[in-house]
């Protein structure tokens, strides 16, 4: 009873929560009302005095110790008066020296000072920033009042300035800022609702990032929003893609900058893992990131991770090799299945339904696109009867007449989990020689037989061993090959998960059904669709740098975004990125009318019903917006369409440059526009005139999505701010959800009711949460195993950003020596067994690895605990004193260049050799054990001497630099 009426007395946690934030809002509009008396000065002198009081917080810029070491006593004196300034500031809040020496030590005392307090800026910065907020909110407001009836330039048109903003928009705003995501319904002007946070935490200097999911977007939000901010004083930059460098960096230096999440990542990564000196580096830092349609965002986006890649040693011969092969062989399979099916068929007719389970099961493996295997599904009772078959194979111990059944076929499919398998008599078809060609051999036998024999001398033992080791490359080249060919051909369909464009294969995404310029599937799955497309075979790529969504947003201090559609992925929201999701109420109420969904047992009859509908719905002017999950599915509508002699507009992955403009005009009298997913998103859909009094626009969704978000954001394009509007969902039981993840059973009932009853809701949601629930762990296994490279990824980052970054580059160098040879000179003294250690090796690696001559008597007279301070001095003074005569200047970038290369080769190499540890560890399920601990144990032994090598090669390069100088002078 309590626990019933508590909620009914408080509200729910997100109505507590709206409580919370009304007053400020009623706070917000008093200010706001006062400021319109105000000339419009006032708001520029209220932004400038914030600022100015929270430009205390700011980064310290400070020359270097190089530039330092250069400069006057006068320019000294420059220098530590502008820090005296700072620290005069900062005096009242933190322990801070009150005289700052202008001596190069001074002032690198007073630097360290500084940044022994910086780190505590964060909290006395959001204490001023949440003591503002009323008034700073109101001075936006008011400044989007004062905008109103002006003409602002947005992508080269005139637009006319009408927003003010809502109480529910201030709500949204407010919400945002502190750090949640607010989903607010298509319509409300969300795009007006970023402007609250935005301008607010903009006035730290910091630096804001408005990410969009298209540069349609950031540039059209940076140029109509950008006029507001701008009128308050703060300066506005956009990313866009093929930006040069120092462009990208004057954006990243205005207050706040627009751009998609790729160019933020990307930008990050080349930062990172690229840039070869400071100046090289565009971005700031990442203080505040608001995300607009964070969902497509933060989850559809996060499955594939930000790489940037270069050309990998050239694999694409196997592909085009192998690639009229394995065309035969489907095409062989294909015939096998249709025999399959006609089997099935006689013996439903003879009554052996056991026995044509059996055959139909093995259809469903061998080709579940099968046009005469769909036929047979439509009946219930055949559909309950693979049911049946299919659990009693999964049964354990029936596991071993599935590899039986299988066997019988050429290669086995799972679509569920977009595996194709090649069987024992696919590869007799292949390759009736030697079918054992497709398995790779177990070297290791005749690697040992070779080593051991006493007949072959050392050069023959080399050459055996190699020529083993290609045959077995060779081998699993063409295993791969094979493998990722029969997935192309099996499971990768043109026009639904990519489209050719100027010859070349482009990735569609499944949740936005936009091109993914730029992006390639990996492990060859790529170069296997481009010859199955018969087109220009691409090099595979090697990896530079990477990291996930995921990852690269968790760099932010403060996070927040907005969208439609949040609620259903809170959890993950919550886990993964600590949001909570705040639904706002919409300005004003929601007319929609959500219908029944309409079940067909064939796509060919859904789609003739949809035809039926728009054409109803066409002749009295009503505009239609048709959902489709696919360019397939798009382009099969429209033919239908044109049958029907019905005017309309496509607008799907093949024409996305477009896509704003035609969404823009979707809700015009008569127009019928069929749209492949979300694509437009962001666009408002306007009602044109007399439009209201037919209804509205009407949404027809041509099969529900893999994920209820996507079904409640196309419903979300009708009945902005109080607009009529319909929506409803054709579905067939063909349709790739309710075939491979509705529950059979159900299915069958449905269908013996012809589509009728109010189970298909039902139905819908559970295969969908099913779904949802299955990509949720797979983007969180993702994660988790990123998480073990992002934490490789922070040491070297970090380490490689504290080399182009230093100001006293000799000190890191000095540092690099002592780690290297203490490690070494320990390394040595393990090895020795005996009380008094052999000094010949350690001496060895001296005169060879370090040029220095030391002789035995001098490091015993050391003692085995002075070993290594005493050549740790020896390398050190020789290092100095053969770079003395060099200017610090030239000196200090040799040794930055240097030493970033060692990091740039090794880092590199270790993502390889972590991708093949991934790749191996899963293998380690099958013996019991965990893939991720197993991941997360090598990875740290493999990270533990990555750190060592990249030292140890940093040492050996600025050895050689200094040994060439000093032999330079010597000749000189």
């Amino acid at each position: 009873m309590i626990q019933w009426l508590f909620p009914k007395l408080l509200g729910g946690k997100d109505e507590r929560e709206l409580h919370r934030l009304r007053p400020i809002v009623s706070r917000i509009n008093e200010i706001e009302e006062k400021l319109q008396r105000e000339p419009a000065g006032k708001l520029l002198e209220l932004t400038n005095s914030w600022r100015e009081h929270l430009s205390r917080y700011h980064p310290l810029e400070v020359p270097t110790r190089v530039q330092l070491d250069l400069m006057t006593k006068a320019e000294l004196e420059t220098v530590a008066d502008s820090i005296g300034k700072r620290f005069e500031r900062l005096a009242r809040e933190f322990s801070v020296p009150s005289v700052v020496n202008a001596s190069v030590q001074g002032i690198e005392s007073a630097k360290a000072a500084f940044l022994d307090v910086e780190e505590n800026f964060a909290k006395p910065r959001a204490k001023y920033l949440d003591k503002i907020l009323p008034e700073a909110c109101a001075v936006v407001k008011n400044a989007a009042r004062r905008l109103v009836g002006t003409e602002v330039p947005v992508n080269g048109h005139p637009q006319r300035w009408n927003m003010v903003h809502f109480d529910v928009q201030l709500l949204g705003g407010v919400a945002i800022h502190r750090g949640m995501i607010a989903e607010m319904q298509t319509g409300e002007g969300k795009t007006l609702v970023g402007t609250i946070p935005v301008f607010l935490n903009a006035l730290t200097g910091l630096g804001v990032h408005l990410v969009t999911v298209n540069d349609y977007l950031a540039q059209r939000d940076s140029e109509w929003m950008g006029a507001l901010y701008r009128s308050l004083g703060l300066t506005v930059g956009c990313l866009l893609n093929q930006m040069p460098p120092w462009q990208r960096r004057e954006q990243y230096n205005c207050d706040i900058t627009y751009g998609t999440n790729s160019e933020f990542g990307f930008d990050y990564l080349r930062d990172n893992g690229m840039a070869s000196t400071k100046d090289e580096q565009v971005q700031r830092g990442h203080y505040f990131a608001v995300i607009d349609e964070v969902d497509s965002v933060l989850i559809d986006e996060a499955r594939t991770p930000l790489i940037i890649t270069g050309p990998a040693p050239d694999s694409s011969q196997i592909f085009e090799q192998q690639n009229n092969d394995v065309e035969r062989l489907v095409k062989r399979q294909t015939e096998l299945c249709n025999q399959l099916a006609t089997e099935a068929k006689k013996l439903l007719e003879e009554g052996k339904n056991k026995e044509a389970g059996l055959v139909i099961y093995k259809l469903h493996l061998g080709q579940p696109r099968n046009r005469q295997f769909l036929r047979l599904m439509e009946n219930p009772e055949l559909r309950r009867l693979l049911e049946s078959t299919e659990l009693l194979f999964h049964r354990q111990m029936f596991k071993k007449d599935l590899l039986t059944l299988k066997e019988e076929l050429f290669f086995a499919v799972d679509e569920k989990s977009r595996e194709a398998d090649l069987m024992e008599k696919g590869r007799r078809f292949l390759d009736p020689e030697n079918p054992d060609s497709f398995t790779i051999p177990d070297s290791g036998a005749e690697l040992s037989a070779i080593e051991a024999n006493p007949d072959l001398n050392a050069e023959q033992k080399a050459i055996a061993t190699t020529a083993v080791l290609k045959r077995r490359e060779e081998q699993a080249l063409r295993v791969h090959a094979i493998n990722q060919l029969l997935k192309a051909h099996c499971l990768h369909e043109r026009d639904v998960h990519y489209v050719i464009r100027d010859g070349k294969i482009t990735i569609v995404d499944e949740s936005t059904g936009r091109e993914m310029e730029g992006r390639r599937w990996s492990d060859g799955l790529h170069q296997a669709v481009e010859a199955k497309e018969r087109v220009k075979i691409e090099r595979e790529n090697r990896t530079y740098a990477t990291i996930t969504i995921q990852n690269y947003f968790r760099l932010y201090k403060k996070l927040a975004g907005m969208t439609g559609t949040a609620s259903t992925e809170a959890a993950e929201f919550h886990d993964i990125y600590k949001l909570d999701v705040l639904p706002i109420p919409t300005n004003a109420k929601n007319l929609r009318v959500d219908e029944n969904d309409q079940i067909f047992k064939t796509r060919r009859e859904k789609y003739n019903a949809v035809v039926a509908k728009i054409e109803a719905a066409h002749a009295k002017g009503q505009p239609i917006l048709v959902g489709t999950a696919s360019v397939e599915a798009s382009e099969t509508v429209s033919r239908m369409l044109k049958r029907s002699k019905i005017p309309h507009t496509v607008l799907n992955a093949k024409f996305h440059e477009q896509e704003a403009e035609i969404v823009s005009r979707a809700g015009e009298k008569g127009a019928v526009t069929v749209a492949t997913n979300m694509a437009g998103r962001g666009t408002d859909i306007k009602l044109g005139e007399g439009v209201a009094e037919l209804g509205g626009l009407f949404i027809i969704g041509t099969e529900r999505h893999f994920t209820r978000r996507v079904d409640r954001q196309l419903r979300g394009r009708c009945s902005r701010q109080g607009d009529p509007g319909r929506a409803q969902f054709y579905v067939s039981l063909e349709d790739d959800l309710m075939r491979n993840h509705a529950e059979p059973a159900q299915m069958a009932a449905m269908i013996e009711r012809d589509g009728k009853g109010s189970s298909l809701g039902k139905l819908v949601e559970t295969a969908q949460r099913t779904l949802e629930q299955r990509d949720y762990k797979g983007r969180k296994r993702v994660l988790d195993f990123d998480d073990v490279m992002n934490l490789q990824r922070e040491i070297v980052y970090e380490y490689r950003n504290d080399v182009l970054g230093t100001g006293d580059m000799r000190r890191l160098v000095h540092e690099v020596i002592s780690e290297c040879v203490t490690a070494k000179v320990q390394e040595h003294l393990a090895e020795s067994d005996s009380q008094e250690p052999d000094l010949r090796p350690l001496l060895g690696w001296l005169r060879q690895g370090l040029n220095l001559e030391v002789s035995e008597e001098e490091l015993a007279a050391a003692g085995t605990a002075r070993i290594a301070p005493l050549i740790e001095k020896k390398v050190r003074d020789a290092y100095d004193s053969s770079l003395a005569a060099l200017p610090g200047e030239r000196v200090d970038r040799e040794e930055r260049n240097l030493v970033i290369s060692a990091i740039d080769g090794y880092w590199q190499e270790h993502l390889r050799d972590m991708d093949e540890l991934r790749e191996g560890v899963y293998l380690r399920a099958q013996g019991q054990k965990d893939p991720l601990i197993e991941y997360k144990i090598e990875g740290f032994e493999l990270f533990a001497t990555l750190m060592g090598s990249i030292k140890q090669q940093a040492l050996l390069s600025l050895l050689r630099f200094s040994s060439a100088v000093a032999a330079h002078r010597a000749q000189g």
